[in-house]
């Protein structure tokens, strides 16, 4: 509590919010006592979270890898609905970023959360509304997944409401991806399958081959890729959550996510200003997008 009270201080001071906290680990691990430790580990975080009054934590699902993706439908039953009754005890909402996360393992599996696809958010969900935790289970959207899996984040955001679960986006990364035509010439649509090698980091082959994650606004202007699902449209990103998702923009947080490979650096002057303007160009991007919205939904519709 001492420290919670010295961290929300340095906040104050500072002006830095928080949106969530999160802990991003393997929820459904087949071996139990490594299980337990990140169960363990997770609730620490919830806690974390309540002392600093922040509503949501945010994280994976993960996978078994000793089970069919059906079972480990059971398997979130029996082990992720505890986890969300705790989240509920705390007030908490629990958000899962649904990366596929290809290169966890170093085996050949591809989906190793299974919270990755908007099919399976919606089939969790109805089992965390069975267990009364419906309300603890929502999803942190990150755009760069979809590029990733081929989907884009209009026809995302247009299937969830068309099927009545818009509400379930509960919050956002904006991290971008650019697909590579020579990793999907060479490999398709499931990454490098073979001759990955034993280093560190190797299995990420499985996604490195296909594409690279861009900082909003470090990606060329491609209005081809866009059409092509090759690259994050931002305008239309933001866009499209306003015309189609049942969310408050005012209380949405947008958290811009490092992962671009050519400013993974530790010179933090070398860093500072390519982070500025990336989230200079989010909110950027994200006014022009409220502008068009209000143009078009209430000054035309007024007229």
């Amino acid at each position: 509590s001492a420290r919670a009270k010295r961290v929300a201080a340095a906040m104050q001071a500072t002006g830095v919010g928080l949106s969530d906290l999160g802990y991003f680990d393997n929820m459904l691990h087949e071996d139990a006592t490594i299980r337990g430790k990140k169960h363990d580990f997770l609730r620490r975080v919830f806690d974390a979270a309540a002392l600093l009054g922040v509503s949501a934590v945010c994280g994976f699902i993960g996978r078994n890898h000793t089970r069919t993706l059906d079972q480990n439908l059971e398997d979130f039953a029996t082990v992720m609905v505890p986890l969300l009754r705790d989240a509920k005890s705390r007030g908490l909402t629990y958000r899962v970023e649904q990366c596929p996360m290809p290169g966890w393992v170093d085996g050949d599996h591809w989906h190793n959360n299974i919270a990755y696809t908007p099919g399976a958010w919606i089939r969790l969900h109805q089992i965390a509304e069975r267990h009364g935790v419906g309300d603890q289970f929502r999803i942190h959207y990150d755009p760069s997944h979809a590029i990733l899996m081929g989907q884009d984040t209009r026809s995302i955001f247009q299937f969830l409401k068309d099927r009545g679960y818009g509400f379930l986006i509960g919050g956002f990364h904006v991290k971008g991806q650019v697909i590579d035509a020579r990793g999907i010439s060479e490999w398709g649509s499931g990454g490098q399958t073979m001759g990955r090698g034993t280093d560190p980091g190797a299995s990420w082959k499985k996604q490195t081959v296909l594409c690279e994650h861009e900082l909003p606004g470090t990606a060329r202007h491609d209005p081809l890729a866009y059409l092509q699902n090759r690259t994050v449209d931002w305008l239309d990103h933001q866009l499209a959550a306003r015309e189609l998702l049942p969310l408050d923009p005012s209380q949405t947080s947008l958290v811009v996510e490092h992962e671009y490979p050519k400013a993974r650096v530790q010179d933090r002057a070398a860093l500072l200003p390519i982070l500025k303007a990336s989230m200079s160009f989010v909110r950027h991007i994200d006014r022009a997008a409220a502008s068009m919205y209000a143009l078009q939904q209430d000054v035309l519709a007024a007229q």
